[in-house]
């Protein structure tokens, strides 16, 4: 059984992907999918962004559930 994620992303991030929506596999958790993303998109190492995982941001390493909708996000400006 396949268990995958949506990938959307935002801003400069999807510019730097080339896609506003991706499918992906579940890596299982945040930190591997920031890995795995790195490793497929050389350029988003260089971008600070955030995540959301179930429009819920997300400030540390997270298990991702099957199906769940990760959001990437650019830097906000504004304080």
């Amino acid at each position: 059984m396949s268990q995958t994620i949506t990938i959307k992303a935002f801003g400069m991030v999807a510019e730097k992907i080339g896609s506003a929506e991706l499918t992906l596999e579940n890596p299982g958790t945040l930190l591997a999918l920031k890995n795995q993303l790195a490793t497929r998109f050389p350029e988003l190492k260089e971008m600070k962004f955030g995540f959301a995982l179930n429009k819920k941001m997300l400030t540390s390493d997270s298990v991702i559930p099957v199906g769940a909708e990760i959001a990437l996000l650019p830097p906000f400006s504004g304080g």
